[in-house]
């Protein structure tokens, strides 16, 4: 669901600092929101004060949200610390590989790319012509 950011309310965050911002907008300005923010039904933000944040300095007016309702103080500060400690990084091992794959996908050799020519070259042949 799209919400207005004006009409979201910040209460106490359990994070007292945000780390460095610039690259969640960066992220956010070439790949939009990956992930909603979370609100209650009174638009009180539950998870996501970067994201909130990042999109306020992009000058975005509103934003996806996923809106819980029928949660109470206990529960949102749980989901709220929940969110911020369940996350895993990537190995170095696991980042190495997907940034080879993606270097090869970008990059792929003079044979793939023959290939993908000829393949969408038959496939110009036999398309329905609108």
């Amino acid at each position: 669901m799209q919400i207005p950011l004006e009409d979201i309310k910040e209460k106490k965050r359990a994070r007292k600092n945000s780390p460095d911002i610039e690259p969640l907008m960066e992220s956010m300005k070439r790949y939009g929101l990956l992930n909603p923010i979370t609100v209650n039904s009174r638009y009180a933000l539950i998870a996501g004060a970067r994201r909130l944040e990042a999109a306020r300095r992009l000058g975005w007016r509103t934003i996806n949200a996923i809106v819980l309702d029928g949660t109470d103080s206990v529960s949102e500060l749980e989901i709220e610390l929940e969110e911020n400690t369940q996350r895993v990084n990537l190995t170095d091992e696991e980042l190495m590989a997907a940034y080879t794959r993606l270097e090869k996908l970008k990059n792929p050799n003079i044979l793939v790319r023959i290939w993908r020519w000829i393949v969408n070259f038959f496939r110009s042949l036999f398309a329905p012509k609108r």
